[in-house]
């Protein structure tokens, strides 16, 4: 895909005819920028708070300008590892941190004509449906876009009344969040039922990552255990089994459903020793942390591309609630 054209948006972005009360993130003054991010919290300053933490490893999930439960989970993972008092809510001492990452946190993209091409068509939500495609691509540009930037297609156009996402040679503000560094290699990796995230570890078993999961149900619980990843999958095929699902509707048969975005793993699969369990992405990045999985670990598709480039063959993953 044609390389992102981002400009870091240094000035008020009032050119763009952003809606203020998100587009300003970049351009708060100092009192405003103090101002604590609490449950109650939403607007820019949450939305400066999303990407940053996004930036230091410790993601909201799709970002969307409000609190929610995935960013409290990011703000306490965030707090512990910076050694600060662990609330769930961004004090002085922790705005001090995150703004340690002193790049704009809104960057301007260019729509390309390549974007706008797609291809891009509707997803059945049945299995037959599903089987029935070639590819499971993404359903609109403005479903892509969000995935790319790590948002709701809502934000985005909260961020830009009036523009059209899918006009080639539009200039959209987006999260700046195509400068995230790579993450190191995980020795191994902590997934916690409890608090609904999954956690990168070094060799001496401190975390550097985390990001919000979807970790099971009451009827396919998480299974809890020390286990090995045997293997990982990008743009994976996906072999649906009804035997194995015990929501399958009547009449269900097996299907192979094609690779893509909206496939029902997403954009990776990290196969763990236990049969028919794994760590993989998802078609609904807004339901992570929100929803029930069928027992596997369920992450948003570009959280999980982090995670697949973090672990390797072999590496420890243990399953705890």
């Amino acid at each position: 895909m044609k390389a992102l054209f981002l400009v870091p948006m240094l000035a008020a972005a009032s050119a763009f005819a952003a809606e203020p009360a998100l587009s300003a993130a970049d351009t708060l003054n100092a009192t405003q920028r103090a101002q604590p991010v609490t449950p109650r919290s939403g607007g820019p300053n949450v939305l400066r708070a999303q990407v940053l933490l996004d930036r230091a490893h410790f993601s909201p999930g799709e970002m969307d300008g409000s609190y929610g439960g995935n960013m409290r989970q990011a703000i306490r993972g965030f707090q512990k590892l910076r050694q600060l008092t662990v609330s769930g809510t961004i004090d002085a001492a922790t705005w001090k941190e995150l703004e340690r990452d002193e790049a704009p946190v809104l960057a301007v993209y260019t729509v390309t004509a390549r974007d706008v091409a797609g291809p891009y068509a509707p997803v059945p939500s049945d299995m037959a449906g599903k089987a029935r495609l070639p590819a499971l691509g993404y359903a609109s540009l403005a479903e892509a876009l969000g995935e790319r930037f790590h948002c709701s297609p809502e934000l985005l156009r909260r961020l830009n009344p009036g523009k059209k996402l899918n006009k080639a040679g539009e200039q959209l503000l987006v999260p700046n969040v195509a400068i995230i560094k790579p993450l190191p290699k995980a020795t191994s990796v902590l997934v916690d039922a409890t608090e609904g995230t999954l956690t990168l570890l070094d060799a001496g078993g401190m975390p550097f990552a985390q990001f919000p999961a979807s970790t099971g149900s009451k009827h396919d619980p998480l299974p809890e255990g020390r286990w090995q990843v045997r293997g990982v999958a990008t743009n994976p095929e996906y072999r649906y089994n009804p035997k194995l699902f015990w929501d399958a509707k009547a009449g269900d048969t097996k299907a192979r459903i094609a690779a893509g975005p909206n496939n029902p793993v997403g954009l990776a699969w990290i196969d763990l020793s236990i049969e028919h369990y794994g760590i993989h992405g998802t078609p609904e990045p807004g339901k992570i942390g929100k929803t029930q999985s069928h027992g596997c670990v369920r992450l948003t598709n570009w959280d999980v591309m982090q995670v697949v480039r973090a672990v390797g063959r072999g590496a420890t993953v243990l399953l705890q609630s």
